[in-house]
């Protein structure tokens, strides 16, 4: 039996609770996420998905349209353009509400959320700007929503780029029981792209100017929605579970009613332990009835749902559970961010489960200089590729480095063909998080993974 560099038993993993920075650099050597527009000098607020990051998202993506589309008959899909007519931000508010307080100090000209800085002013009454010591204005609001023309000229109409993805399921709230005919309760699910013009980004892509939702507009008979809220709740937890986020990082807030959105009745924000502080993850709201009964006033179309069982027609009441795509993979790296020590060396891996790892296993010839060893290895690389596309080829370096790069990688598994494989169709399977290694026939690889 041959095993290659064999490196011991791994100590205890140490997860890293403060470690956002080497997160950051990670995210960035390893091809995950890299800065915005980076050889101009960057864009604050935007931030541009790597090679490993784009299948690592898509793979959370994918898992959470499986989970709350494919696989239930009481959802289905959409998706709604990012451009919509202005009257529907009218209707829903957002042109007047959807705001941040802002402060602006009169000297350096820099530009602050009222939560990041002290407003307490001193006995004068004057608040110092927290960069220049400069006066800071009295609080201004600041509406969110980047602007856009379409259209040329004098006849360009003024729109946005939506806020949220839950604008474009309700405006479409009639198209889709026409052509469905869904019976209550049913839930429409997007996920796509939104934007906000955020006045400080900050946090990686916590709070960015781009970035992407999941959200999912439940709508339910008035007197069922505690019903569903409860539901909702639930899934909301078992997606973490699915996904590799642990129970015991995740905290339910209450959110008061002073602090709720106009439209929501209750609302609980899902909040996790990022390594710069709890902060919000997720949302489930109960929103009543207010978003199709503002379209259907503002647009003059009846919204009204019948039920043909008993002919009612009625405004649906919603429940709202909101996924933030950026957020969900933070909150991933953060949990999965490891390091212990093996075969006497600190390493660092990303202990991602399996169904959410960006690759699933590499192949690697033991030698490249050895021809034998690359065809073989390829002829295994090409067969697992037709089957489990997210395997990944590597011969760059020796086999140490190799383990270590797919490490940080996250790769759960790394097959490496060697001289037996030649004589007996067997090869070296290593485990990622234990380090072992064990020897296995080419024909179970596909289980094996």
């Amino acid at each position: 039996m041959t095993t290659h560099d064999k490196e011991g038993n791994s100590d205890s993993p140490r997860p890293i609770s403060n470690g956002m920075d080497r997160i950051v650099s990670l995210a960035k050597r390893r091809g995950f996420i890299y800065p915005g527009s980076e050889i101009y000098g960057g864009l604050s607020g935007t931030w541009d998905w790597g090679p490993y990051g784009v299948e690592l998202k898509n793979n959370v993506k994918n898992l959470w349209w499986r989970m709350f589309v494919q696989e239930r008959d009481d959802m289905c899909g959409l998706d709604a353009a990012i451009l919509m007519n202005p009257k529907a931000w009218e209707a829903s508010g957002h042109t007047k509400t959807f705001a941040d307080p802002l402060v602006v100090c009169d000297k350096c000209k820099k530009q602050f959320r009222t939560d990041q800085v002290d407003l307490s002013g001193k006995e004068d009454g004057s608040t110092p700007c927290p960069e220049c010591g400069g006066e800071l204005s009295p609080v201004l609001s600041f509406n969110l929503m980047f602007k856009t023309a379409v259209g040329a000229g004098g006849d360009a109409l003024t729109a946005y780029l939506r806020p949220e993805t839950a604008g474009g399921i309700f405006v479409n709230f009639k198209n889709v029981v026409d052509s469905l005919h869904p019976k209550l309760p049913f839930g429409i699910a997007q996920i796509g792209k939104a934007f906000r013009n955020e006045i400080a980004p900050r946090d990686f892509v916590f709070r960015a100017r781009e970035f992407e939702q999941m959200e999912i507009e439940y709508f339910v008979r008035p007197t069922e929605w505690e019903q569903a809220f409860e539901a909702w709740r639930e899934n909301v937890h078992a997606f973490n579970d699915a996904i590799g986020i642990p129970r015991s990082s995740v905290h339910e807030l209450e959110v008061a009613p002073e602090d709720r959105a106009h439209y929501s009745e209750r609302t609980i924000d899902f909040e996790f332990d990022f390594p710069f502080g709890r902060k919000e993850l997720y949302g489930l709201a109960y929103r009543t009835d207010f978003d199709l009964k503002a379209h259907m006033e503002s647009s003059g179309v009846n919204l009204e749902y019948l039920d043909d069982s008993t002919s009612d027609k009625f405004i649906p009441h919603v429940i709202e559970p909101s996924f933030g795509v950026d957020r969900t993979v933070l909150a991933l790296l953060s949990s999965v961010y490891t390091e212990d020590e093996l075969g006497g060396e600190t390493r660092t891996y990303l202990k991602f489960n399996k169904v959410v790892a960006p690759i699933k296993a590499a192949v690697f010839p033991l030698l490249k200089n050895k021809p034998q060893l690359v065809e073989k290895a390829r002829e295994v690389y090409m067969m697992l590729k037709k089957q489990v596309p997210q395997i990944m080829w590597d011969d760059n370096g020796n086999i140490g480095k190799r383990y270590r790069r797919q490490d940080e990688i996250g790769t759960p598994l790394c097959i490496t063909i060697d001289f037996d494989t030649l004589e007996n169709d067997t090869v070296t399977v290593r485990n990622r998080d234990s380090g072992e290694q064990v020897r296995e026939p080419i024909t179970n690889l596909i289980s094996v993974i």
